[in-house]
């Protein structure tokens, strides 16, 4: 977190997080660069079982860094407990005394197993913000099944088929990027919490705070979702690239293999000035696109007619083009792009950190800035790497927490 105080919304909350994987613990993270302490608890054993993706394959590892520990937990505090032990439950329920948060990810059964479901923590911390993440819901017939963002978010959610859907030539469907779902809807949680945290402020009340991965899906398709029962059972009308209602819509490829976005949506007011700009203005007098009824009409030739312009220029050249073009139109970019976009590095995007052991890499930060500051959050902790700190600064003496480590309770 940069060290300005003014970017620290949330100085002086503390957040307990009792989470794996990305999707809670990204809200965590969130939560970490607004200015909150997140103390994560992790396994005793083996910690967040995130950490195992280096070794099991899964996360290449590159340049040693475990970026799929790095970008859900950076800039948060690692205690490792034993919570099937009584010292551990024990120590579990002493850190939530002091919890202004209490963010988990566990299944309803296991919460109850090991005590610190809602009743639980409530009974030592009666205002505290209980807050849980699922795949599916608090209620209903899967609210204790397992979920991830790829099975409740981008398969159950219907995210997954409206993309294979959008997009030409597909055979199977598409496959979501990793922690795709879970990073929006950590973003989502850290929203929720947000707003429970000024609840509690005025009202002096904590409130139970759920968000889901399908209630996420569903929200992000919130156009089809409407219009999904207005067809009388007829499914909606679909378009590809070649007749898209509205040519100025659409993407176009160049002659080095790159594709522009155009998104003018309305084609009336731009159409002269996109015709122009793309070396076709004698289209604008030309009778099958000169008006509404005929362009839509003709919207085939329309789009052929783009393509072929597109295709005789470089990517380059295009945006010099397009450059003093008005209405809205930005290149399709890779990742590595972006990491260099004269707006993301403008504004601070992507940010240069590190991990704990030093080693550089760039770190997307949550995308929400307070007074214009940057954030250069500090990398995620070590397994259990604050335990001492975090039980000495909770008022146990060092005897008890050698005890607790002796038993196996902590790490």
């Amino acid at each position: 977190m940069t060290d300005n105080s003014e970017s620290k919304v949330l100085s002086g909350v503390r957040v307990l997080e009792v989470a794996a994987w990305t999707f809670v613990p990204a809200a965590g993270a969130v939560l970490a660069e607004w200015g909150a302490e997140v103390i994560k608890v992790e396994p005793r054993e083996g910690g967040d079982p995130q950490r195992g993706l280096v070794t099991s394959g899964i996360v290449s590892g590159a340049d040693q860094v475990n970026y799929m520990i790095e970008v859900p937990n950076r800039g948060k505090k690692s205690i490792g407990i034993d919570l099937r032990t009584p010292g551990g439950r024990e120590v579990l329920l002493e850190l939530a005394k002091t919890a202004d948060v209490f963010l988990t990810s566990y299944l309803p059964s296991r919460r109850k197993r090991l005590g610190f479901d809602v009743d639980d923590i409530r009974a030592v911390n009666p205002n505290i913000i209980y807050v849980r993440g699922s795949g599916h819901g608090p209620k209903g017939p899967d609210a204790d099944r397992p979920g991830y963002d790829g099975v409740s978010y981008w398969a159950r959610g219907g995210i997954g088929a409206m993309l294979t859907a959008a997009t030409e030539g597909v055979k199977e469907i598409v496959r979501q990027r990793p922690a795709f779902g879970d990073l929006l809807g950590g973003m989502t949680i850290a929203g929720g919490i947000a707003a429970a945290l000024y609840k509690r402020a005025t009202t002096g009340e904590g409130s139970v705070v759920d968000v889901s991965l399908v209630g996420l899906a569903a929200w992000n398709l919130s156009p089809d979702i409407a219009t999904s029962r207005m067809h009388d059972a007829a499914p909606p009308v679909t378009y590809t690239h070649a007749d898209s209602p509205n040519p100025l819509v659409n993407n176009y490829l160049t002659s080095d293999g790159r594709y522009v976005t155009l998104m003018m949506l309305q084609l009336d007011k731009f159409f002269a000035e996109a015709m122009t700009a793309i070396g076709l203005p004698e289209l604008v007098t030309d009778q099958r696109f000169a008006e509404q009824l005929p362009r839509y009409e003709n919207r085939v030739e329309l789009v052929r007619l783009i393509d072929e312009a597109f295709a005789k220029r470089t990517l380059a050249e295009w945006r010099e083009a397009l450059a003093p073009l008005s209405g809205a139109w930005g290149v399709v970019q890779t990742p590595a792009e972006v990491c260099d976009d004269p707006t993301t590095v403008a504004n601070g995007y992507v940010a240069k950190t590190t991990t704990m052991n030093g080693v550089p890499f760039k770190l997307a930060v949550n995308p929400v800035q307070f007074d214009e500051q940057h954030v250069v959050p500090p990398g995620a902790p070590e397994h259990g790497q604050h335990t001492e700190e975090i039980l000495m600064d909770a008022g146990l003496e060092w005897d008890r927490i050698q005890q607790l480590k002796d038993d196996g309770a902590v790490l």
